[in-house]
This record gives structure tokens, C-alpha cells and sequence, in this order.
């Protein structure tokens, strides 16, 4: 088996070149409305490029319109309703995402996530960008053009 090491100095009680085990860690509301269940990250592990975990939207939520100015996402379905992803310079797209499918959002591109059934949405997502507090832009101004 191979060993993962982190070059950047790791949270208290990790160090070394060694392979990190994350148990479930304590999770946060993003500013953008979905809740975040970090498991890789600079704050768990000292990653410099990637983050990995959970992301929940609950059932009718919806986030706020915003962009990640600094970072790719790549997100996969694990289980809720089907769920409509919008976006767009004017959030003119919508896709539905359902359990088993796979999402990819390039940085700099405007969207928003609804949840309109009747169970939490869950995803298992990474990014290349390490810290909790991403590199989200809000953008108030587009939160009335998804229904």
C-alpha cells in the first residue's frame, strides 16, 4: 500500500511523510447554503491542492447564485430526489442530476443547486483548491433569475 504525504505543515498531531486516515469530522454551512462535511482539506490533513468530502443540500433548499473564482469542481450523486443544476453567465442552463450521476463545474462559472424533492441531495465532491473557506464570489444580484 502506498503512503500519502503532505509537504505542507499539517494541523496539530500530524506530521511526518505519512498516510492520514480522516475519521468524520465536524461539518459547516458554505456561505453559498449547502453543508459542507470536509474530509480531506488543509485544516484536516495539511493538503495543499485538494479538497475531498461531503456536500448536502436538504430537501427544497437551494443555494445562493455564486461562482468559485479559484477552483474546478467535480461532484457524484450519491443519493437524494433529483436535483436541478443551474447554470450560465445568466443561469439560462438546467440540468437534473440524479443519484449515480457525475457533475463537473470549471471555475468562474455562475450556478445554482435546487433540491425541490423530498429527501437530502448528497454528493461526494472534490476540488482543487485545499481550505474550507473557498474561493466563492456571491452573486446576489442573479438569485432571482432560478425559479
Amino acid at each position: 500500500m502506498s503512503s500519502v504525504s503532505a509537504t505542507k505543515t499539517p494541523p496539530s498531531g500530524l506530521s511526518g511523510r505519512r498516510g492520514v486516515v480522516v475519521k468524520g469530522a465536524s461539518g459547516y454551512q458554505s456561505e453559498q447554503g449547502s453543508d459542507y462535511q470536509p474530509g480531506v482539506s488543509a485544516e484536516t490533513v495539511g493538503s495543499q491542492v485538494i479538497w475531498l468530502g461531503l456536500m448536502t443540500l436538504p430537501p427544497g433548499k437551494r443555494t445562493k447564485a455564486h461562482v468559485h473564482e479559484l477552483h474546478e469542481t467535480a461532484l457524484y450523486m450519491m443519493s437524494g430526489d433529483v436535483l436541478e443544476l443551474w447554470t450560465g453567465d445568466e443561469l439560462e442552463h438546467c440540468n437534473r442530476v440524479q443519484p449515480g450521476d457525475y457533475i463537473y463545474i470549471p471555475a468562474n462559472v455562475l450556478h445554482v443547486a435546487v433540491n425541490r424533492g423530498a429527501t437530502p441531495a448528497v454528493f461526494v465532491g472534490s476540488r482543487n483548491e485545499a481550505t474550507a473557506q473557498e474561493s466563492v464570489a456571491m452573486r446576489p444580484e442573479m438569485d432571482a433569475r432560478v425559479p
